[in-house]
């Protein structure tokens, strides 16, 4: 019988800060919280901003909170946008025909150009006489086009909450996510580690864009052409796979399944599908699923604005030309499903812990919810590689139809909302609402309720659907779907016939919707489309298939569970992030195992990996005749 994976823990942190107990998501919708959540919000904020805890309710600090989260103006200690530094080239002659200059011998190329004669002038100095001319690079700086991105909050990071050795700040951010997630669980990770065999876990972790800073790919290509040196360390944590290995290594001992997976802008959907099958499957009963990407830098920025995918600064005053601005309403430079310029990059690191059904009963675990499916298809044969094509109209309608067949038809009309992929494009208002509003149609769904959190926190590349999957256990847990805030109206060429498009939070009563389709594009023809089941319905279905006394037991134990969990929320409210990290601790090689025939035994773990197998070919060499 088919496994249900269910969510017992989620954490991380992105522009609305940490994820775990919804706090990103009610930074979104703060200001349609009730009071004593809105403070618990703040309170959660400050903790990793570095605001006093006794100054939360002054309206000065809370001002500053709301100023320095979100979608924002590039702060400096990321980069300074007016100073990007970059090297120019320069043609170079003498004013005679002869260039001459002074250097350290040193310093001269091991291979002299053509047209060069050096002279010795003593104390290591030589004089140089260049009868052709040259070019050179002078470094200089420059400002860049595109100024807002989705930043973490002011304050916050990551480098200082452990030994992070120059590690490139999304591994940094792989580490803080995964370590939040797991204490969000309420239980010990030794405790799941007892509970099953040392192969039944699996870490779906990476990263689509690699990582592209000084410590990444980023230092490791532009070292030499810089003037520098290739260090030790730059090409394998720029792997894309790292933070998945990171996890692995340094804060699960992972033994079991490592299954990186990249999708473009899809990344976190696809990680997470390979973690429902092999749950379903009986492959695995605990899935670690995340991704960390840290794309606010100027040289990924360069790419993207290059391609014309980015909201510049440019772009973004003439939609407001009528305004008379003299700078960017950076805090509204993404708007979805409304007259746009682009996307908005952002960074972001989330993570989520999966369990199947039969584990997260006999644990006591949270049930935040569970994924019914995850549906990934190209696009065909297309014209250019970024362009949107139509597999994502077939991965939203088998999500909403895998949906229907739990919940059916009529339920699907009314308990279903949206989370967009809403990138704040021109041609991805018209496309992905076109895809949205036929799927609406030929389900029979009237007035579909659609969300757009990039408004908020812009897009963070493999992450983005990691953020709208969080964000989605928010609209369950407080029944706000966040609206899309930063528009002031629907574009003209945005299809919506049988959608639910707003600036305003839609509030509903608890048990509203059973289901959220949750829906991501990526370049190259990458579309992921997932059914997520709400907490309440998911226990309804395990209630259904284990019996009314399996439940009750399961009750009893996850009130300690949700103890634990609340003190461990309580603890990062006051102080802030508490990373899981085990640098060299524990290590194990082969004479910590135990083999035989029957299984391997692995110190530090209380069950053998199995290693009797029954063949589904074991009787495919049998004589048919």
């Amino acid at each position: 019988m088919s496994k249900l994976p269910v969510i017992v823990g989620f954490g991380g942190v992105n522009a609305a800060g940490r994820s775990s107990f919804h706090h990103g998501y009610r930074r979104m919708v703060v200001d349609a919280l009730p009071g004593d959540k809105a403070r618990r919000t703040y309170q959660s904020l400050a903790a990793i901003m570095g605001v006093p805890s006794d100054q939360i309710d002054s309206e000065a600090q809370r001002q500053y909170m709301r100023d320095h989260t979100l979608i924002r103006k590039i702060e400096g200690n990321i980069f300074d946008t007016e100073h990007v530094a970059w090297n120019k080239r320069m043609a170079l002659s003498g004013a005679e025909g002869v260039l001459q200059f002074v250097t350290r011998a040193r310093d001269l190329p091991d291979s002299l150009p053509s047209g060069w004669q050096v002279t010795e002038l003593g104390d290591g100095k030589v004089s140089v006489s260049v009868s052709d001319g040259c070019n050179m690079l002078l470094p200089t700086t420059r400002k860049i086009e595109v100024s807002s991105a989705g930043q973490l909050p002011t304050g916050f990071d990551p480098a200082s909450l452990y030994g992070s050795r120059n590690h490139p700040r999304g591994l940094q951010m792989a580490i803080c996510g995964a370590s939040d997630a797991l204490k969000s669980m309420g239980i010990e990770w030794q405790t799941v580690m007892d509970s099953i065999r040392p192969d039944q876990m699996g870490v779906y972790a990476s990263s689509a864009m690699a990582q592209l800073d000084d410590n990444g790919f980023g230092g490791l290509l532009g070292a030499r052409a810089n003037g520098g040196r290739v260090s030790s360390k730059q090409l394998a944590l720029g792997l894309a796979d790292m933070p998945a290995d990171f996890v692995s290594a340094y804060v699960l001992g992972n033994v079991g399944t490592s299954g990186p997976s990249l999708g473009a802008c899809a990344t976190f959907f696809y990680n997470l599908r390979q973690a429902v099958n092999d749950i379903r499957n009986g492959l695995i009963k605990v899935a670690v699923v995340g991704v960390a990407e840290s794309g606010v830098d100027p040289r990924v920025i360069d790419g993207y604005y290059t391609m014309g995918a980015l909201a510049s600064d440019a772009e973004l005053l003439k939609l407001d030309a009528e305004k008379g601005l003299t700078e960017p309403d950076y805090r509204r430079a993404s708007r979805p499903f409304s007259s746009n310029c682009g996307f908005t990059i952002s960074e972001s690191s989330q993570f989520i812990v999966l369990f199947d059904d039969e584990l997260a009963l006999q644990l006591g675990a949270q049930i935040h919810g569970s994924v019914a499916d995850v549906f990934t298809n190209a696009d065909g044969y297309k014209k250019s590689i970024s362009s949107p094509g139509i597999g994502n109209y077939l991965t939203m309608a088998k999500a909403v139809a895998a949906a229907a067949g739990i919940i059916g038809d009529k339920a699907i009309k009314t308990r279903s909302f949206v989370q967009s992929h809403g990138t704040s494009t021109p041609q991805n208002r018209v496309t992905e609402s076109h895809i949205l509003n036929e799927t609406a149609k030929i389900f029979g769904i009237e007035n579909w309720p659609v969300a757009a959190i990039k408004a908020y926190i812009g897009h963070s590349i493999g992450a983005a659907s990691g953020d709208q999957l969080i964000a989605s256990l928010g609209i369950w847990h407080d029944n706000i779907l966040p609206g899309i805030a930063t528009i002031d109206h629907i574009a003209d060429d945005v299809h919506q016939s049988h959608l639910r498009l707003q600036k305003e939070h839609m509030e509903f009563e608890p048990d509203s919707f059973d289901v959220g389709i949750l829906n991501a594009k990526g370049f190259g023809g990458n579309n992921a489309s997932v059914a997520l089941l709400s907490p309440i319905l998911s226990e309804k279905m395990l209630k259904g298939r284990h019996g009314n006394h399996v439940w009750q037991s399961y009750l009893g134990r996850r009130e300690e569970v949700q103890t634990k969990a609340a003190a461990y929320d309580d603890a990062a409210c006051e102080t802030g992030f508490s990373v899981k990290y085990q640098f060299g601790e524990n290590v194990l090689d082969g004479g910590d195992l135990a083999l035989s025939r029957a299984g391997i035994g692995i110190k530090g773990w209380a069950e053998k990996v199995a290693l009797e197998f029954e063949s589904p070919y074991a009787n495919w060499l049998d004589s048919k005749e």
